[in-house]
């Protein structure tokens, strides 16, 4: 077995001759430890609306099997991009395709209780400006900020929700 061992070819040793070297090294460590930790907290989601009735589909192609058919200002999240087509998830978590023409930057909300109120200001003992049912689509107005959104209801009355009471933020 020795015999084995001293005819064994000798290992290369690595050795870093210039300390700068050493320095870029461990810059590029720290830079990329930096990024995977910071990469979960930086990923936002990306909430749309549809801009007019649209069929979705089980895969990226008209060819695809239908599966229903969602309403115009419904809200989702695109979740994967593919040419012309984002795979999104609706309220309920369902996954389908749907072409990207169908598609608005304009973001709604979507109420999740069987009643939201909708406040004058953004506080809990502000006056009631209206409630909302159950699936009823209100436009955002301005980003949520402490808890609340201002939103529009398309009949034109407007006010702040309890970001908890809707889906799209």
């Amino acid at each position: 077995m020795s015999a084995l061992l001293s005819n064994s070819k000798p290992r290369a040793k690595f050795r870093f001759n210039n300390f700068s070297t050493v320095r870029r090294l461990r810059f590029a460590a720290i830079a990329l430890l930096g990024c995977l930790v910071a990469a979960p907290v930086a990923v936002a989601l990306d909430y749309r609306s549809l801009n007019d009735v649209a069929i979705l589909y089980d895969a990226p192609s008209q060819k695809a099997q239908p599966l229903f058919v969602m309403a115009r200002y419904t809200p989702v999240e695109a979740v994967v991009t593919l040419d012309g087509w984002l795979k999104i998830r609706d309220a309920d978590g369902a996954l389908a395709w749907i072409e990207k023409r169908f598609l608005s930057e304009r973001q709604t909300l979507l109420v999740r209780p069987q009643r939201a109120q909708v406040r004058a200001q953004p506080e809990d003992k502000a006056a009631l400006v209206f409630e909302a049912e159950k699936d009823v689509v209100f436009e955002l107005l301005e980003p949520a900020t402490s808890g609340w959104a201002k939103v529009r209801h398309r009949d034109g009355q407007s006010g702040y929700v309890a970001v908890g009471q809707v889906w799209g933020l």
